[in-house]
């Protein structure tokens, strides 16, 4: 079973960029921890701070028929990117935006989320624990998984 991760801007400073609100650690240091423990599932990985990479990367997966099911975190581009919404609405895998921090304990303009009703659900506030319960979603309400 396949299931894609795709990052965002600056998320690839996560574990330098702003601990208090993202943590100390690395999301590379995450990911491997995370495909040790579930190594019967493959998690395809990719994190661009380009909003045509990221719309790339989200119709790639969205039409892989192995891809069962995507973890966005858009970063910024949640708050402002249509193009990245309109990606997630063109394709029929089933999308989790998932989000370390809480955009709406944050500054007002990150409470407008532009992906909200394109995703099947959004997983906020509990740092790398957003990923990881969006993939143990995918993973438990999928026929193929058992």
């Amino acid at each position: 079973m396949k299931i894609a991760i795709i990052n965002g801007p600056n998320l690839n400073l996560t574990g330098t960029r702003e601990p208090h609100l993202y943590g100390t650690a690395s999301f590379e240091g995450w990911l491997a921890d995370i495909r040790s423990q579930l190594p019967e599932l493959e998690i395809a990985y990719f994190q661009s701070n380009i909003e045509g990479e990221i719309i790339n990367a989200i119709q790639k997966e969205g039409f892989d028929e192995n891809c069962k099911g995507i973890v966005l975190n858009a970063g910024a581009y949640t708050h402002t990117s249509i193009a990245i919404a309109d990606a997630v609405s063109a394709i029929a895998t089933p999308v989790i935006a998932a989000h370390m921090s809480n955009p709406r304990s944050r500054e007002p303009e990150r409470h407008t989320d532009l992906l909200l009703g394109k995703c099947k659900g959004v997983i906020s506030g509990l740092g790398m624990k957003s990923y990881e319960l969006a993939i143990h979603y995918f993973m438990s309400n999928n026929p193929t998984s058992h």
